[in-house]
């Protein structure tokens, strides 16, 4: 345990590889989240250690259960207001919510278009040959590009679509 320094009433402390292994997040992001103010700065011990708490544990693991949504960081900020205001009504929680499935069922449209496209693609080439006259490398050579493309998605914001 780390002595506490002054203004720290929490009945434990801890350093950042101590949280990071509490919650399974790498050291680097929550110095992001530190820095985008979704995790609140950390108090300094004496020797210039940042210590956290309990109270950073919950907050941090909130945000990793919203990013395990794939839900953006604004999204999460919005929602991180909300928990820090609990008397307030929730009607904007369920909008946000409501609005990310949204964005999940176009995503898997697109995947879904995708996936088709792909399948098409793969009809060009039944058999393995040379790849001088692959069916496949031949159709990409001479198409135009996708009108619904990765980069056209912006709006989409569904992470880990490839592994």
């Amino acid at each position: 345990m780390l002595p506490r320094p002054q203004g720290v009433n929490q009945i434990s402390v801890m350093k950042i590889g101590e949280l990071a292994r509490q919650t399974g997040t790498q050291v680097e992001t929550i110095r992001y989240y530190e820095r985008e103010g979704l995790l609140s700065e950390a108090a300094r011990t004496d020797g210039n250690y940042r210590i956290y708490s309990e109270a950073h544990v919950e907050r941090l693991l909130f945000i990793r259960n919203c990013r395990s949504l794939d839900m953006t960081l604004d999204e999460i900020r919005l929602l991180l207001r909300f928990k820090d205001s609990p008397a307030e009504n929730c009607g904007a929680v369920n909008e946000l919510l409501d609005e990310h499935i949204g964005h999940v069922a176009a995503r898997i449209r697109q995947l879904r278009q995708l996936e088709r496209e792909l399948k098409e693609l793969r009809e060009f080439c039944r058999e393995t040959s040379i790849a001088g006259s692959c069916g496949i490398l031949n159709k990409l050579s001479r198409q135009s590009p996708r009108k619904e493309s990765t980069e056209s998605s912006v709006g989409v914001h569904v992470r880990r679509t490839h592994s």
